[in-house]
C-alpha cells in the first residue's frame, strides 16, 4: 500500500508544486477549487505523518518559546491529538506502519496518563488507548483509563465553570476539574463516549453528555453558532468591536462533535440534539472561510494569513459530516474542496506541515514555519475524510 501512495505522490509532485510553493507566503486566492482524487489525498498524508513520526525523538524544530516541552511531554494532549489524527489515518490508509506506531507508543507509556487525574487535556490520550485496545481485540489496554473515569463518577466535580478562578499559589483554574474551555470538547467527551462504546457502560456517555452540555449551555453564543474559548471571552471584544471567536477554539468543538457522534448510539436520546448543532454550526463556518480557503485565527475579523490547525479541524468535521449523510455535498463539498487545497498548500516538499498557530488559548499570530503535532493531528483526521468523499460529488 505504502508503494502505491508514494507512487502517486511521486507522479503528482509536479501538480503539487505550486501548491507547496505557497507555505512561505499566503496562498493565492482562489474561488474554487478541483475535488481532489482519494490517492492523491493518502499520499499527502503519508507524506506528512511520515515527516512528523521522523521528528518524535527530537522536538528541536519548535523554538524554546513555543512550548517545546509541552510537545516532548508523551501523554498530554499535544500529542494525543497527533495520535488521535494517526489512527484515523491508519483505518482509512490501512499502512501497518502507522498501528505499529501507535501500539508502540502506548506499549512504552503504559496506558497511562500524566499527573492531572480529571483535566481533560490528560483525559485526550484515553481515545488512543481506546483505539488500541479495539485494534488488538485486548481489553486488558483498557485498565488505566476505566480506572481513571471510574473515579470521576464515583466523586464528580460540581466546581463552577467560570474560567477566572484560580489557586493563589498558581496552577491551573478550578473549573478545568470540568470541561470549561471550547477546547476540552475535543480533548475528553469522545474519549468518554468511546469508552461506553467499547465497554458498553452507559455511565460513560451519560457523565459525558451532562458535561458536553454543561459546558455548551456557557460557552456556544446562540446568535452567532459558535463557541468563546472560554468565559473571559464572553463579554470580551476586540480592537475593532467584535466578538472573538478563536478559529482553532472552535474548530477543537466542532471536530469534537463529530468524533462524539461518531460512537454516539443513533437511538440516543441526546442525539438529535448534537447533529442540529452540529448542522448549525457547519452552516456558520462555512460562511466565514477565507478567500484563500483557510479560516482566520479570529473568526469575525479579516484574515492576515493562512492558519491551518483550526482549518484541519474545519475541513475534517464538513467532510465527517458529508460522509455520514449530516450535511448536503452540494452546499459543503466547495468549502471541503477549498479548504483541503489550502491545506496542502502549507506542506513543505519533505512533509513538514506549516502556519500552525502555536499553543494557545485565544487567536495569536502565525508564521510559515510554525508546527505543531496537534495541526498535523488535524491534517490527518481530514485526509482520513476527504479521502472517504465520493468522487463524484454534486457541486
Amino acid at each position: 500500500m505504502l508503494r502505491r501512495l508514494t507512487g502517486t505522490l511521486l507522479a503528482t509532485a509536479a501538480l503539487l508544486g505550486p501548491l507547496q510553493a505557497c507555505a512561505a507566503t499566503p496562498a493565492r486566492p482562489a474561488a474554487s477549487a478541483p475535488a481532489p482524487a482519494a490517492p492523491a489525498v493518502l499520499a499527502i498524508g503519508v507524506r506528512v505523518a511520515d515527516w512528523q513520526l521522523g521528528h518524535m525523538d527530537n522536538f528541536d524544530y519548535i523554538p524554546a518559546s513555543q512550548f517545546r516541552r509541552d510537545a516532548e511531554a508523551r501523554r498530554n494532549w499535544i500529542q494525543a491529538a497527533f495520535y488521535i489524527g494517526l489512527a484515523a489515518f491508519a483505518d482509512t490508509s490501512k499502512d501497518p506502519r502507522y498501528a505499529d506506531a501507535i501500539l508502540a507508543h502506548g506499549q512504552a507509556e503504559g496506558w497511562g496518563f500524566d499527573h492531572r487525574p480529571r483535566h481533560a487535556d490528560s483525559d485526550a490520550t484515553g481515545a488512543v488507548w481506546i483505539w488500541s485496545a479495539a485494534r488488538t481485540r485486548d481489553p486488558a489496554k483498557l485498565a488505566p483509563t476505566r480506572a481513571r473515569f471510574d473515579a470521576v463518577l464515583a466523586d464528580p466535580s460540581t466546581v463552577d465553570l467560570g474560567f477566572e478562578a484560580k489557586p493563589p499559589e498558581g496552577g491551573d483554574p478550578y473549573c478545568q476539574a470540568r470541561w470549561c474551555w471550547s477546547d476540552a470538547i475535543f480533548m475528553a467527551p469522545p474519549a468518554w463516549a468511546a469508552l461506553s462504546q467499547a465497554t458498553r457502560d452507559p455511565r460513560y456517555l451519560a457523565h459525558a453528555d451532562s458535561e458536553f452540555w454543561a459546558t455548551t449551555d456557557l460557552l456556544y453564543d446562540k446568535a452567532d453558532h459558535l463557541y468563546f474559548r472560554d468565559s473571559r471571552f464572553i463579554a470580551k471584544r476586540s480592537d475593532a468591536g467584535a466578538k472573538i471567536f478563536w478559529g482553532r477554539g472552535n474548530g477543537w468543538a466542532f471536530a469534537g462533535i463529530a468524533r462524539i457522534l461518531q460512537d454516539l448510539p443513533s437511538d440516543h436520546p441526546s442525539r438529535p440534539r448534537y447533529e442540529a448543532l452540529f448542522r448549525e454550526m457547519a452552516a456558520r463556518i462555512v460562511a466565514l472561510q477565507g478567500e484563500q480557503g483557510y479560516w482566520p485565527v479570529s473568526l469575525l475579523e479579516p484574515q492576515k494569513t493562512p492558519e491551518t490547525s483550526g482549518t484541519g479541524f474545519f475541513v475534517y468535521g464538513l467532510a465527517w459530516g458529508v460522509n455520514h449523510g449530516l450535511l448536503p455535498a452540494a452546499r459543503y463539498r466547495p468549502a471541503i474542496d477549498k479548504g483541503w487545497a489550502a491545506l496542502v498548500a502549507a506542506v513543505e516538499p519533505d512533509g513538514k506541515l506549516g502556519w500552525v498557530q502555536r499553543v494557545g488559548a485565544a487567536p495569536d499570530q502565525v508564521g510559515p514555519d510554525d508546527t505543531q503535532l496537534y495541526g498535523v493531528g488535524a491534517f490527518l483526521l481530514a485526509a482520513s475524510e476527504v479521502s472517504r468523499l465520493p468522487a463524484a460529488a454534486q457541486r
